[in-house]
């Protein structure tokens, strides 16, 4: 379904790297590193990496570093490691654009509805990956579904983050997973973005990334068919969600314990 993998549900798919594209060397580093891990577990693998950051709590929050500057940099990751790349738009107008540089265009889930939206991005043949917004019921997102369905693209992934509990608190109802297979498309699971902590009031996002294993394995459990994880070599001076990345030193070990995961699940 994604162009440059062979996806034959042996194994989860992953969507994996920064934030935001803080710059080429820091990209390529993250890349690679992934790259190796993935390619010795056996895990297809797509590059994330949002081109600019939209919604934001604060005017003086980092957005990026230029729009055409940070998707040509997805577009040489992709070149130079031969794998798809993904990157968020926000806007009817940005579909034509990213769609020149990327392999897949995220829809994010406080827009999962923006009709224009969906048709734009659908329009562009790219695979389209809607994430779930956080107020929506897991049922709901058929109809984020049909209007890419219904506007000639088959090509549809959707992704479960959590869903807003009171004002500063998400949690992951697991139930949603094989409640979106019903609509016979891959379910991803956001690791990273179901330990947000949003409305802070500093104005920062918080998280909690302390449960990252333990909510990833309950999602190879359920049956996810992909995981998102955003990672850092040092999320601390990430400029976009640091609070709840992965350190990319501990991405290998997590891994490998959910292609363990996988296999016992697969065997029950």
């Amino acid at each position: 379904m994604i162009p440059k993998i062979k996806y034959s549900g042996e194994n989860f798919i992953l969507l994996a790297g920064p934030c935001v594209i803080e710059g080429e060397e820091m990209a390529f580093e993250i890349a690679e590193k992934i790259n190796a891990i993935s390619q010795k577990l056996h895990i297809p693998f797509v590059f994330k990496g949002s081109y600019r950051k939209a919604n934001r709590s604060r005017l003086d929050s980092f957005t990026g570093i230029g729009d055409e500057k940070a998707l040509g940099i997805l577009k040489a990751v992709g070149e130079k490691f031969g794998i798809p790349t993904v990157t968020d738009i926000h806007s009817a107008a940005e579909a034509s654009l990213a769609a020149k540089y990327v392999d897949v265009l995220q829809i994010p889930a406080f827009l999962c509805r923006q009709t224009d939206l969906l048709i734009a991005a659908a329009e562009t043949g790219k695979v389209i990956n809607i994430k779930k917004g956080q107020f929506l019921a897991p049922e709901s997102m058929q109809f984020a579904v049909d209007k890419v369905r219904e506007s000639g693209n088959e090509r549809v992934m959707l992704t479960e983050r959590g869903t807003t509990f009171g004002y500063q608190d998400l949690v992951v109802d697991y139930r949603g997973i094989p409640e979106m297979k019903k609509n016979n498309c891959p379910v991803i699971l956001d690791i990273t973005h179901s330990l947000q902590q949003p409305n802070q009031s500093s104005g920062v996002t918080g998280g909690k990334p302390e449960l990252i294993e333990t909510i990833a394995k309950a999602g190879i459990a359920v049956g996810a068919d992909g995981i998102f994880i955003e990672t850092h070599p040092n999320p601390a001076i990430a400029k976009s969600d640091g609070a709840n990345m992965l350190r990319l030193d501990l991405l290998e070990d997590l891994l490998t314990k959910l292609v363990k995961l996988k296999k016992t699940v697969d065997s029950l």
